[in-house]
């Protein structure tokens, strides 16, 4: 078995030398092995295959030099005594004639060092033959969603989460992707030099110095096309580019993801992809009355958002009044959390479960709670309640417990954009609550305590642990709290207005989340906004009360 990781990779060859050719698609939840053989920042992805191929025994690797990171990844692969075969392909950047002539001396030598490594002679005719019977491709499963996948490499899992959610992903763009060229050998030519043209006129790559057939392809598939989600990897630039050209020159939704190939981010991951495809069917959805005029009066629906921090209910009849709420603390079980918040709920109403017509669920813990009858993601949920509660709003900024959201709006409350923050509780619930406990300042005081601030103290990093350093610092000399936690608020503004700008600004401002209750971070929002921050009567319970709106338009 010999893996390899690039589209221009001759597996063809390995193959007809009877090695099987497996393309690596790293699965890994860390990269304890691969950070003591590679510096910490190289590209996550080359750490990915290298803790891949520790894991799964892979002991033979084909590398093609597309970057520094895996340049070093072969070095590394080729300095270990574990591994029996490593090659790296110099593959050109140029698309030509003479860029074929030099693949071609590539593969040659590839050839001549399959033939050492396995012992057999390279047979000509078993090699046009395995070229030449290409298997029918599956035609792809249409849906009412079609997704095109863009830029870097993407794991298998992340394309099933997008399948998941019923969206089929018919074009796949990636370096990984199966939008490639065909071709047929002829023993009586220079077959080696047609196989290298082949490889070398795929789709491609953004390491090409003409790669412009990539947006051209792109273009002319996407009456095809409702959505396009947009892959990056982490330390590695060279698609963000591409992206930021993309954003504002084509005229179907994105989504843009960041990965790191562990599978810790899967639940972001999920959040982000099905918001980005219920957006999409709610702009393709016709507007429409779904209440059944013969149903009862007493209609009862429940939302249920299960946070990291609070688990929140909303009950609401058919005229979408607000009966009874709840907010409880989410706990160590999200399942637990989602049954005492909704006992709590019923019981103000002193009503059982089995009186609410639906209930769906929201948050992050939505897909655990076994007595929801559906699930929406919290951005499709913050958008609809918004929109109910204040019809000027264009612009939500809901900060929890351990997550951070900026969605913009339409004049119809439909959800035009949305980004969020990465795994990181920066700027966050998280990030104020250990702050209060470092300065032994309830979180419920930390708000009015830092409106009467003199210095104006600037916390330089966003990262909670460095945070932590630096107000243990400022402790030390003596500086004031009410000061500090200033310096904190406006750090957490600033965190937020970055996210705020990406999906651009917009006014009317509707602020969400348990943060919304310090008015401290709203005054700071409110300066770095210029502008008011329209605050609910009850902000944490915004995604519970759009879920139960949700649940009565499915009735």
């Amino acid at each position: 078995m010999i893996g390899y990781v690039c589209k221009y990779t001759p597996f063809h060859i390995m193959k007809t030398f009877g090695e099987e050719a497996v393309k690596i698609d790293p699965h890994v939840s860390g990269f304890d092995k691969a950070e003591t053989l590679m510096h910490p920042n190289i590209c996550t992805y080359a750490k990915a295959v290298l803790e891949e191929c520790i894991n799964s025994g892979i002991r033979n690797v084909v590398l093609v030099n597309c970057c520094d990171s895996i340049k070093r990844l072969y070095d590394v692969l080729k300095s270990s005594p574990d591994f029996n075969f490593v090659y790296l392909i110099d593959v050109p950047r140029k698309r030509n004639r003479a860029s074929d002539l030099i693949m071609k001396n590539e593969i040659i030598k590839f050839i001549n060092s399959m033939e050492k490594f396995t012992g057999k002679k390279f047979n000509e005719d078993k090699f046009i033959d395995i070229v030449n019977s290409r298997v029918p491709q599956k035609s792809s499963k249409r849906s009412d969603i079609n997704i095109a996948l863009m830029g870097s490499r993407v794991k298998d899992s992340t394309v099933k989460q997008i399948q998941d959610t019923g969206a089929s992903v018919n074009f796949n763009f990636t370096c990984t992707g199966n939008f490639a060229k065909s071709t047929v050998l002829m023993k009586n030519e220079d077959f080696i030099l047609s196989y290298a043209s082949f490889l070398l006129n795929s789709f491609p790559c953004m390491r090409m110095v003409d790669n412009d057939d990539r947006i051209k392809i792109l273009n002319e598939n996407l009456g095809s096309i409702d959505g396009l989600i947009y892959h990056t990897t982490k330390f590695c630039d060279a698609y963000s580019f591409e992206y930021a050209k993309l954003r504002n020159s084509i005229s179907v939704p994105m989504l843009k993801i960041e990965t790191d190939y562990t599978e810790e981010g899967n639940g972001q991951m999920k959040t982000r992809i099905e918001a980005f495809i219920e957006t999409i069917k709610s702009r393709n959805k016709q507007d429409e009355k779904s209440y059944n005029k013969k149903a009862e009066d007493d209609i009862l629906v429940a939302g249920i958002d299960s946070g990291s921090t609070s688990t929140n209910v909303v009950i609401m009849n058919k005229n979408k009044e607000i009966l009874s709420s709840s907010i409880v603390r989410t706990g160590a079980r999200s399942q637990s959390g989602a049954e005492k918040a909704m006992k709590e709920a019923l019981d103000k109403l002193d009503i059982s479960r089995d009186k609410l017509f639906k209930i769906i669920s929201t948050g992050y813990g939505r897909v655990s709670i076994p007595f929801a009858d559906g699930e929406i993601t919290e951005i499709t949920c913050h958008g609809k309640a918004a929109y109910f509660l204040n019809n000027k709003v264009r612009t939500i900024i809901d900060i929890g417990g351990q997550d951070s959201k900026a969605i913009k709006l339409d004049d119809r409350g439909k959800v035009l954009d949305f980004a969020m923050n990465d795994k990181c509780a920066a700027g966050t619930g998280r990030f104020l609550e250990m702050m209060s406990r470092t300065l032994e300042v309830p979180l419920s005081e930390m708000g009015k305590k830092s409106l009467n601030w003199n210095e104006d103290i600037n916390i330089t990093s966003m990262c909670t642990v460095f945070a932590e350093s630096e107000v243990v610092s400022l402790v030390a000399q003596n500086k004031e709290i009410s000061d500090i936690i200033h310096g904190l608020h406006k750090s957490v503004a600033t965190k937020t207005v970055s996210l705020v700008n990406r999906v651009g600004k917009e006014e009317y401002y509707m602020m969400t989340g348990g943060v919304a209750k310090n008015i401290g971070v709203v005054r700071c929002l409110e300066e770095k906004l210029g502008n008011k921050v329209f605050i609910p009567e009850e902000p944490q319970i915004v995604g519970a009360i759009g879920a139960a709106l949700i649940a009565l338009e499915s009735i």
